[in-house]
């Protein structure tokens, strides 16, 4: 039986520096926010190139929690900005999320009183 998933992670490999403009293509396409991790390739020495990219080992890895009904126009908007051929150089993949625990929506934190 095959399970439905509410949630996305989408997962960005780009080139050093192009985190500002992918986030901004993807809150463009519904996305509400993301984390930006620096990457460092591992075990590339000898790899010039990976599924017909040019390899460099200094990258950002943004990921980005979203709504499985999201999900496909997020990636969609994040490579036809920033994919292959330019200067991100980005690959964008995306894992199904079964549940998620301890995160609020943003309605939600303008609707807390202080």
């Amino acid at each position: 039986m095959e399970q439905a998933f509410e949630h996305s992670m989408i997962l960005v490999i780009a080139n050093q520096g192009f985190s500002a403009e992918i986030m901004e293509a993807a809150k463009a396409a519904g996305a509400t926010g993301g984390t930006v991790v620096h990457a460092t390739g591992s075990g590339l020495e000898n790899l010039e190139t990976f599924f017909g990219m040019t390899l460099k080992p200094e990258k950002e890895l943004i990921m980005i929690l979203t709504q499985q009904s999201l999900r496909k126009g997020i990636m969609q908007a994040v490579m036809k900005a920033h994919g292959s051929g330019t200067d991100a150089d980005a690959f964008v993949f995306s894992l199904p999320v079964d549940q998620v625990v301890g995160l609020t929506s943003q309605k939600s934190h303008k609707d807390r009183s202080v």
